[in-house]
């Protein structure tokens, strides 16, 4: 089943629809949708290595301005839809002893999170509720999404055939990688921060 998900995904990453529809991935994930864009993104590179950076570039964008209504979300809807957010990860106890660290600290909070597997969007809805400074969200957030999603394709890029042979050599235990170290993030971040 994985290896026929893969295949598909990889078919639809080199139609010419493929990038409107990873910028719509990247955007809804950064607020409300739990699939990552790299999903895509892995696959779009891996089938067309000249447009990396191209591919780079739309989910970084995208990603912000996702970002951007997560933010919002927070900022003017935390009680109606960002706590049932936030819920839905667990996170509500944590939350209100987070508020105030955050106030201090979520520029780097947001910098650190945004390269991480950890929802993206659990971290754009606290920056709103929260009412960090737009400024530093924005800055923030590009800095840690460009670097996230041009590292990805940078490497993909430079490595190309032989790691997209590694990939579907290795697909079945990257797969069960990839899951264990974003649950591991959600361990860290429940019981360590």
């Amino acid at each position: 089943m994985l290896r026929r998900l893969y295949d598909f995904t990889m078919s639809l990453a080199a139609r010419p629809r493929a990038k409107t529809f990873i910028g719509g991935v990247a955007f809804i994930e950064s607020s409300l949708f739990p699939i990552p864009p790299d999903v895509m993104l892995i696959p779009m590179v891996l089938a067309n290595r000249a447009q990396a950076w191209r591919i780079a570039m739309i989910c970084t964008v995208c990603s912000v301005l996702g970002g951007l209504l997560g933010y919002l979300i927070g900022y003017y809807f935390f009680e109606l839809v960002g706590e049932a957010i936030i819920g839905f990860y667990g996170y509500e106890e944590k939350f209100a002893g987070f508020r105030d660290g955050y106030t201090e600290w979520g520029g780097w909070i947001v910098a650190f999170f945004g390269l991480t597997p950890f929802p993206y969007k659990v971290i754009t809805i606290a920056s709103g509720a929260v009412q960090l400074n737009l400024a530093v969200f924005i800055a923030a957030s590009v800095l840690s999404r460009s670097a996230r999603f041009f590292l990805v394709a940078g490497l993909l890029r430079y490595f190309g055939e032989p790691i997209r042979m590694f990939i579907e050599k290795y697909l079945g235990l990257l797969t069960i990688l990839f899951f264990v170290l974003l649950f591991g993030s959600f361990v860290v971040l429940k019981y360590v921060v």
